[in-house]
């Protein structure tokens, strides 16, 4: 999906806060959660996040969603990760 339809569609969709998202080279968040549901396309590098067993790598050009208050952890590639994300 390219950038400018991405944050067309967030906006139909209500998504309010948009904003660009830079993480470093092989960087890792452990288990934590957001008050809000985020949408996000990967603009660069690589991103993969766990919820609980279950593991999911995204790359250039996918997107995730993650529902508010659900307990996950990121681990980012040896690139880093660039995304645009929609929060709400």
């Amino acid at each position: 999906m390219e950038r400018n339809e991405f944050i067309d569609a967030l906006k139909r969709e209500g998504y309010a806060e948009i904003a660009s998202v830079t993480r470093d080279a092989n960087g890792t968040v452990d288990d934590h959660v957001h008050s809000f549901e985020a949408k996000a396309l990967i603009l660069h590098g690589e991103l993969m996040i766990s919820i609980g067993a279950a593991q999911q790598i995204y790359r250039t050009g996918d997107v995730f969603h993650l529902q508010a208050n659900v307990n996950h952890s990121e681990r980012y590639g040896p690139e880093g990760v660039q995304y645009l994300v929609g929060r709400k």
